[in-house]
């Protein structure tokens, strides 16, 4: 795939190009319906497949005192919409000056200027532009006079079936509800594959080392969405690439602080010893076994700890 930013000088693609625009955030299977409705078109008229997107989440520009979370974060999403097959990826900055764009401009600069669009293809409910004044209705009326056709797609449920509702849908809200709510299930069938974080292995106060259970303890950018605390199994990525089975317990540990500003993801490698201190790595989550509970004593907490240490040997098949 190649990525082009919006400041970048670059010629339009000479055969025109089938179109696709949204924040993307999660790539998940609605997403990846409307990207694959793009390239089916894009080759059958032998144009190239494009995906217009931005380098973050506009709400974190028109509304950032209530933007979400991210489910990805740039570099993610970026990886996630190459592995789709599309051709091209326009990068857009979005800033204040994006904000208060016209629709009427933004296809006039991105789409013909930029991408020689011939087909635009969008979910039926695609908003975009100065206070989300553009829609497929505006998009049509805009085709029929400057020369590109207008898909609105219906949106789809997590078997990829046209969702039967609007609580159906797979959306990157729905999506966060689910993990706030702790249906890890839900999410991933949304999304189509696990859900994963990514960070840096920070120091921490080595607790877990004095439970006989050492932990990577992973610090993960505050604008990444994390799930609900709880103790989860699920896998752990290195920066050399060597993925590794791991118990997660994800949360601000009861047993020990009564109050806590923040949650803590903590890994345990199983069958694992050495230094990851200030690696990059990414973690997977797989399943849920419960929820975050705070322990009359140590001991009683190592006992359950081993329990959880067994049911991620378990559910990852090992």
């Amino acid at each position: 795939m190649q990525v082009v930013r919006d400041v970048d000088p670059g010629p339009r693609p000479s055969e025109g190009s089938v179109v696709t625009i949204g924040a993307y955030d999660g790539v998940h299977l609605g997403h990846r319906t409307v990207i694959a409705a793009v390239r089916k078109r894009a080759e059958a008229e032998r144009l190239r497949s494009a995906v217009v997107t931005f380098d973050r989440h506009p709400a974190a520009v028109v509304r950032p005192a209530t933007a979400p979370r991210l489910l990805t974060d740039l570099h993610q999403k970026l990886e996630l919409l190459d592995a789709t097959g599309i051709d091209l990826c326009l990068l857009i900055a979005f800033d204040e000056i994006r904000s208060v764009e016209p629709p009427e401009s933004f296809v006039q600069r991105v789409l013909l200027d930029r991408l020689a669009a011939k087909v635009v293809i969008v979910g039926e409910d695609f908003h975009f532009g100065h206070e989300r004044r553009g829609d497929v209705a505006l998009l049509t009326t805009m085709g029929k006079e400057l020369g590109f056709a207008v898909e609105g797609l219906e949106l789809v449920d997590a078997s990829g079936a046209v969702a039967a509702g609007t609580g159906d849908r797979a959306s990157s809200t729905a999506i966060r509800h689910a993990l706030v709510e702790g249906d890890l299930e839900r999410a991933s069938g949304m999304l189509g594959r696990p859900y994963e974080v990514r960070g840096v292995v920070a120091h921490g106060d080595e607790r877990g080392r004095e439970l006989g259970f050492p932990t990577a303890n992973v610090s993960v950018p505050g604008e990444v969405l994390l799930p609900a605390d709880g103790i989860y199994a699920g896998w752990f990525e290195r920066a050399d690439g060597t993925v590794l089975p791991t118990a997660i317990s994800l949360g601000r540990r009861p047993t020990f602080y009564v109050e806590a500003n923040v949650s803590l993801l903590e890994a345990h490698l199983l069958d694992f010893e050495g230094d990851l201190y200030e690696e990059a790595v990414r973690v997977c989550f797989v399943a849920r076994r419960r929820g975050e509970v705070r322990f009359d004593s140590v001991e009683a907490l190592v006992d359950e700890i081993g329990r959880d240490v067994a049911w991620t040997r378990d559910v990852l098949g090992l």
